[in-house]
């Protein structure tokens, strides 16, 4: 893929001020791995946020969970909303909607460390159909966060659908009162404060720390600052995020797995074709769900045993909720 030249006279005057605002920031990691900023967040004084609760209430009569197998992406992704209820129960006509994909990487999408393409732009589709004002598409990438949504095909996909992509700059951020045992008051990306419905769209994948990164690991992509200092607790810091954050659906890639190396990968003799669609509204069974892919147990998941104690969801998703799985 031809990558954008910040000199080219082609470059956007978004991209341009973007480059320049965050030029004394870029700095080399080893291995390739090219961290876009250290501090990417201005310190801000004054008022504390509090996340919004984005869930809505379906009635019981639908599914909580719902696993789709095929090839076609969009039909997955419509047969599985649709039999969670439809897109019109999650997002109303007029709304804000924030699609949450793992853009974290620099990669293609067949190495599997970014969400699926085709997957955001079938989201992005969906709410569009049922009348939403605008869908924005955004994370707090790892490496550069142009070369990440580029390459990955994610920026492509969602402009082609009709969406927006919103690359934070510097600016975009909120101080927000997390309420967690680790992350407390955090910068958090504005644009989930700013949005009327939020859709958690995380790639299945392996993580060298927390052993996998799925639904609820996904939402370290809304903070900003020193994220890695995280690391330390790992597993708490997962869990006062998936305690905080509340979508309103959740759509995981099952379609290619990062089953080794992750969570950057790298190779694709690491990658699993599982033609799958998981989508619900209880991120703890989802993660639980997806464990069987990376060949762990309930039992070998640190964060996912915190959460549930905590009362953020089941992990027993057989047994404790209505679920269906079909093949389109």
């Amino acid at each position: 893929m031809k990558e954008d030249n910040p000199n080219s006279k082609t470059v956007s005057p978004e991209r341009r001020n973007f480059l320049k605002a965050c030029a004394l920031s870029l700095g080399a990691a080893a291995a390739g791995v090219v961290f876009y900023s250290k501090e990417p967040v201005k310190r801000q004084e004054g008022k504390i946020h509090v996340l919004k609760d984005h869930r809505v209430v379906i009635p019981g009569v639908y599914p909580k969970l719902c696993i789709v197998h095929g090839k076609d992406v969009l039909k997955m992704v419509t047969a599985a909303v649709e039999k969670l209820g439809g897109i019109s129960k999650f997002v109303e006509k007029g709304q804000r909607v924030l699609l949450k994909p793992n853009v974290g990487w620099d990669r293609q999408p067949e190495i599997a460390a970014n969400t699926n393409p085709e997957v955001v732009a079938a989201m992005v589709t969906l709410c569009l159909s049922a009348g939403a004002k605008e869908v924005w598409v955004t994370d707090v990438s790892i490496n550069d966060p142009f070369r990440s949504f580029a390459r990955s095909g994610i920026e492509p996909a969602v402009l082609k659908a009709g969406g927006k992509v919103k690359i934070p700059t510097e600016n975009d951020f909120l101080s927000t009162d997390l309420k967690g045992e680790i992350l407390k008051v955090w910068p958090v990306v504005s644009f989930l404060h700013q949005a009327d419905r939020v859709i958690n769209i995380p790639v299945l994948k392996h993580h060298s720390l927390s052993k996998c990164t799925l639904s609820m690991k996904n939402w370290y992509g809304i903070l900003g600052a020193k994220r890695n200092r995280l690391h330390q607790e790992i597993n708490i810091s997962i869990s006062d995020l998936a305690a905080a954050v509340k979508p309103t659906l959740t759509v995981m890639d099952a379609t290619r797995v990062l089953k080794r190396n992750g969570p950057t990968g790298g190779n694709l003799a690491d990658v699993s074709a599982e033609n799958t669609i998981i989508a619900g509204t209880d991120e703890v069974a989802i993660d639980a769900c997806c464990l069987k892919y990376l060949d762990l147990k309930t039992e070998d998941v640190a964060f996912l045993k915190i959460a549930e104690a905590r009362g953020t969801g089941t992990s027993d998703w057989k047994n404790a909720l209505r679920h269906e799985e079909f093949s389109v």
